[in-house]
């Protein structure tokens, strides 16, 4: 079997990788209404970003470890960057616009945070000390707060995540998972008053999408028919009636799991959760047999935050956690999401590869 020894890469974990992007491919095709270009162009994405997970992969350990506070920085200097001079769009300002590139910053720093707070935890002794865990929840919520002005709920959420998971994992005691907690507890009247008019309402409408369903509640209903009657085998690929008939908004993005169930069914969710599974799984396996404290807690904190994403994602288009913009890894259209996956895998993979050198 391939093993992808000389290029560091994790045969397993590669070809998991290859199905879910072609998967990714096949359904987009389905929900764009059977459009080539659109197809075309996210294969080109698929392809550049795993050039640049090969790339990432050739990376040492000592050099990740090195440069995560500088990616840091440079993350935060650009989400500053964003809200002086960034692009806006769709009634956010989440990009900027260097000419011949358009990015948005916060897709890098889903790496940058967990990195950051991997590096802080193994400067000192694990479990980490109450000022290391102050120290890395400001790592944390520092970006996490620039992106909420932006304003992006969903990837701050991401961004927090990321770092709790990481931090978790580092053996954090339960004294001060309870002061946090605590904490989140006081301040959430705040920062519920703080949310956006339309954040507020997403919430509500989690609770009663009838309430609205022309308005709020139209992107869950319409989900929501669209997974419920798809029955055990689905209607097959391409004839989603929900979908084709453009019911469903935002279909090739963050409401693409809905055209997936509509087509394929009860059967399909099912293989597709195992394909999720697999690749977190093996994940948490090259984590668990990698040596070094810093690999481990970023593999680990990587793996997590890519199944936390997949839960988010189905858990709003099937209508049990509130819409927040999340899309589906390595299944929804778009190039900076897929980009930055497969560079965390890229670093996975690398930092796996290398284990025995981390000793």
């Amino acid at each position: 079997m391939f093993s992808g020894r000389r290029l560091h890469l994790d045969g397993p974990l590669l070809i998991g990788l290859l199905v879910l992007s072609a998967l990714g491919l096949v359904v987009i095709f389905s929900a764009s209404g059977e459009n080539w270009s659109v197809m075309a162009r996210q294969g080109l994405r698929l392809g550049i970003s795993l050039a640049v997970m090969v790339a990432v992969a050739q990376v040492s350990p000592e050099n990740l470890r090195r440069f995560s506070p500088h990616l840091f920085a440079v993350g935060v200097i650009l989400l500053v960057a964003v809200l002086v001079m960034g692009a806006a769009g769709k009634g956010a300002q989440r990009w900027l616009d260097l000419g011949l590139v358009r990015f948005q910053p916060s897709e890098l720093m889903k790496l940058g945070v967990p990195m950051a707070v991997a590096w802080l935890l193994t400067r000192g002794r694990v479990p980490p000390r109450f000022a290391i865990v102050l120290f890395a929840l400001a790592l944390t919520l520092i970006p996490a707060g620039l992106v909420v002005v932006q304003p992006d709920l969903g990837t701050a959420i991401m961004l927090v995540v990321s770092g709790l998971f990481v931090l978790f994992l580092a053996g954090i005691r339960w004294q001060h998972v309870l002061m946090m907690l605590a904490a989140v507890a006081a301040v959430t009247p705040y920062l519920w008053f703080r949310l956006q008019e339309y954040q507020r309402q997403r919430i509500l409408t989690l609770f009663d999408p009838w309430a609205d369903p022309m308005g709020s509640g139209y992107q869950a209903i319409q989900a929501q028919i669209a997974i419920g009657s798809a029955g055990i085998s689905g209607k097959g690929w391409l004839a989603g009636s929900q979908s084709h008939l453009e019911f469903i908004p935002e279909r090739s993005t963050d409401f693409i799991f809905a055209v997936f169930a509509e087509e394929f069914g009860f059967i399909g969710v099912l293989m597709l959760l195992v394909l999720y599974l697999f690749v977190a799984g093996r994940c948490l396996v090259m984590a668990y047999h990698t040596r070094g404290t810093f690999s481990r807690l970023l593999i680990g904190g990587l793996a997590l935050t890519f199944f936390f994403y997949v839960f988010v994602n189905l858990g709003m288009v099937s209508g049990i956690l509130p819409i927040v913009g999340v899309p589906l890894p390595l299944i929804s259209y778009g190039g900076t999401s897929m980009l930055t996956l497969m560079a965390a895998f890229g670093i996975i993979m690398g930092l796996h590869a290398r284990r025995r050198l981390m000793a």
